[in-house]
């Protein structure tokens, strides 16, 4: 029996890391989510309802960054040596930002994204019932350091 692929530009496949060495690997990312005043206001107070905002997506994003090879086709699967979550609440917006760590054969830039998605989206989850038109924007990886590829450092914000 012979099995065809798609062209070979077109093919799917889960790059091969079994030959790299282990290197320690850091990666950051933020993005934010702007909302009303009032909601900000809100979530400062603890006036919403489902509870501590910060603190489940704190938790939210540490387990996104658990869970990323689950969610994202190509990503391996990798023991996260650490994954942190933090915040920066400003007047209509609160800023996250992600630190994901590991020693092994592929980075961590992936788990960090989606840690800052998942805390993201976890406050709109909390928030939505009084602010629907909150926005979710500018996730981008901020550094990343470890393995061959060595250190990227965004230039700009």
């Amino acid at each position: 029996m012979e099995f065809t692929h798609f062209n070979e530009a077109g093919r799917a496949h889960m790059v091969e890391v079994g030959d790299k060495d282990d290197t320690k690997r850091v990666a950051i990312a933020r993005g934010k989510i702007r909302m009303k005043k009032e909601t900000i206001d809100m979530v400062k107070e603890g006036l919403i309802k489902k509870g501590d905002v910060l603190s489940v997506a704190q938790v939210g994003g540490i387990m996104g960054a658990k869970k990323t090879s689950d969610l994202i086709p190509m990503c391996h699967n990798i023991f996260l040596a650490g994954a942190d979550i933090r915040f920066n609440v400003l007047e209509e917006s609160i800023e996250i930002e992600s630190e994901v760590k590991t020693v092994g054969k592929t980075g961590v830039e992936m788990e960090a994204l989606t840690a800052v998605s998942i805390a993201a989206l976890t406050i709109y989850d909390m928030c939505k019932a009084v602010d629907k038109g909150m926005v979710i924007e500018d996730i981008k990886l901020i550094k990343k350091s470890g393995g061959k590829s060595g250190e990227y450092i965004r230039k700009e914000n």
